[in-house]
């Protein structure tokens, strides 16, 4: 909750909290589709189960994880089944989230981005295969020793195997002076990150890297002679049915009162109410679900072989295929379970805002959930996780089983106290006899034990272990791999 807040408009939030659905414009379905709604608003669930508490409400969960507002469209045999808003898209505002209420797509713009240089594939203009600096004119990539003399391609640029630096971009706040792509992929001020560079050969394996999707953005500039938003705007977002969609950087006025707020963990608004991200193509997306459920959908039709609406079945096929692992151009595809469906999908965090993107590639069944708030990500995996049990997608929500053991008492004094993991810091801390820790803002979650030293915490899946010296004195705990040491 914001502390700068109008009393007025604290006990209004929590009158809205309390009264679910949270959104002032619900558009009553046929009762089949709105009972579905019900099962999902209701059926939340995380990366596992324990048999007891497995399953949550929308609205405690917003509430707990400090999200003001969440946008959720559903398809179902290839069309929209429903959208639904829910929170504020503004709290300071009163501003409600609409189906219409624009989010920031944050890295779901890299997908939206492959489908605008495929078409420029498609149209003989670029080539997968080629030396990027053939196309280049504003800007060269500086070849070291690093790449051993491999030439990047836009193939490595779109599915990330182009071992280059630059995970993500962290945008500018309203005021700051924009970097020209020239200083940013240099590195050079006003840009806030570091050059994109080689860190490995391009082509032996996945290296998330956004600098690597800017070097695309700069490609469409240079080859059509076109500002990006422009280009995309006219070839791919309008044909695929993204009219409220825009890679315009920063937004346009226009769009003002239709701009989601983005907050930060502990509910405080975002300085200026949004970052400004001149990478377009790695971050500048504004849309919506029902804009993004339109891409997912034309992309299914596509691979079917049932629409081109800006690329031919051939190339949706081949943009859909995996280049290394399951990192295809422009997204991700893979299945829970081998043999089994495939789903392509691609999540999106910006500051301020978190969201993810789904649809299964083999039927016509997918999700977007898009958040204003930097928690989102932990509400958005549950949502998913509801949407496939309530529409039976086969293979997809597969969570891990945990028995659950108690522990005694004074074994949690041992384990309460401070932790550093990577300079970061954990708060374990003991309330009767329960354990919880802080990783996250203001945010305690309880810790649930399947031994005496082995844990696990609902939001984040992994595997946890208490660690002690040969005095039994507790040292730290392992988390996926790595180690905490225990500070007092």
């Amino acid at each position: 909750m914001n502390s700068y807040l109008t009393s007025g408009r604290i006990i209004l939030f929590l009158i809205c909290l309390s009264t679910f659905p949270l959104n002032a414009q619900t558009k009553k379905y046929p009762a089949d589709i709105e009972e579905k709604i019900r099962l999902v608003e209701n059926g939340l669930a995380g990366w596992m189960q324990t048999g007891t508490n497995d399953t949550w409400n929308l609205a405690d969960r917003m509430k707990k994880y400090n999200i003001n507002g969440v946008s959720i469209a559903v398809i179902h045999n290839y069309k929209i089944d429903w959208v639904r808003g829910y929170g504020f898209a503004d709290v300071s505002e009163n501003r409600p989230v609409t189906e219409t209420t624009l989010f920031q797509a944050a890295s779901i713009s890299k997908s939206l981005n492959s489908v605008g240089v495929l078409k420029l594939v498609q149209e003989k203009k670029l080539d997968l295969n080629t030396d990027i600096n053939k196309y280049l004119v504003s800007w060269k990539f500086p070849y070291d020793s690093i790449s051993n003399s491999k030439k990047l391609t836009l193939a490595n640029l779109l599915s990330h195997t182009g071992g280059l630096t630059i995970h993500g971009f962290p945008g500018y706040a309203k005021g700051e002076i924009l970097p020209t792509l020239s200083q940013i992929l240099d590195g050079q001020k006003p840009a806030n990150t570091e050059a994109v560079r080689s860190s490995n050969e391009p082509g032996k394996s996945v290296n998330y890297s956004g600098g690597g999707v800017t070097i695309s953005q700069l490609i469409v500039m240079d080859v059509t002679h076109q500002p990006y938003d422009i280009f995309m705007q006219k070839n791919v977002l309008d044909p695929l049915g993204m009219t409220s969609s825009s890679y315009t950087q920063p937004p346009p006025e226009s769009k003002k009162e239709l701009l989601a707020t983005g907050y930060k963990a502990d509910g405080k608004e975002v300085a200026g109410k949004y970052h400004i991200y001149p990478e377009q193509a790695a971050a500048g997306l504004w849309t919506c679900p029902v804009d993004l459920c339109n891409y997912i959908i034309e992309t299914q039709l596509s691979y079917k072989g049932k629409s081109s609406k800006v690329l031919t079945p051939e190339m949706t096929k081949l943009r859909l295929t995996p280049v290394l692992e399951d990192a295809a151009l422009g997204t991700f595809v893979n299945s829970r379970v081998t043999g089994s469906l495939k789903y392509f999908n691609h999540n999106g965090g910006n500051e301020g805002f978190q969201c993810t993107a789904i649809g299964c590639r083999d039927n016509g069944e997918g999700v977007v959930i898009m958040t204003n708030s930097d928690n989102g990500s932990l509400i958005y995996e549950e949502i998913v996780n509801s949407v496939a049990t309530v529409y039976k997608w086969k293979d997809y929500y597969l969570p891990e089983i945990k028995k659950v053991v108690d522990v005694d008492s004074s074994l949690l004094d041992k384990y309460a106290g401070k932790y550093i993991l990577n300079g970061k810091t954990a708060i374990f801390k003991k309330n009767g006899d329960v354990l919880s820790v802080n990783v996250l803002g203001d945010l305690f979650w309880k810790v649930y034990f399947t031994s005496d030293s082995d844990f696990f915490i609902r939001e984040f899946r992994g595997f946890l272990r208490f660690q002690t010296d040969k005095d039994k004195r507790v040292t730290g705990f392992t988390f996926n791999g790595m180690t905490a040491k225990k500070t007092d």
